[in-house]
C-alpha cells in the first residue's frame, strides 16, 4: 500500500497552472461536502499521474497529468473557493 503525500507535493504543478499559490485555497469535495485546504488533500503520484483524494471520504477529486511536458488537469470531484 502507498503512503499518500499531502497537497504541498504537487504545489509547483498547479502553480503552473493557476499562476497563484493553491495550496492555501480551500475545496470543497463533491462527493462529501467537506471543504478542505488543497494542502490537506492526499496526493498520490505513483501512478501514469498524480490523484488526489479527499481526506473525508477519499473520493478522486482530481487528476493531474503531464501531457508533452504540459500540466493537464481533471478536477470532477471539487469545486475552488476562491
Amino acid at each position: 500500500m502507498m503512503e499518500p503525500l499531502d497537497g504541498n507535493a504537487i504545489a509547483g504543478s498547479l502553480y503552473e497552472l493557476f499562476d497563484e499559490e493553491m495550496t492555501i485555497v480551500t475545496g470543497v469535495c463533491r462527493h462529501c461536502g467537506a471543504a478542505r485546504l488543497i494542502a490537506e488533500l492526499r496526493v498520490y503520484t505513483r501512478a501514469p499521474g498524480v490523484v488526489a483524494r479527499c481526506p473525508s471520504c477519499g473520493n478522486v477529486v482530481f487528476v493531474l497529468v503531464h501531457v508533452g511536458g504540459t500540466p493537464r488537469l481533471h478536477l470532477d470531484g471539487l469545486a475552488l473557493q476562491r
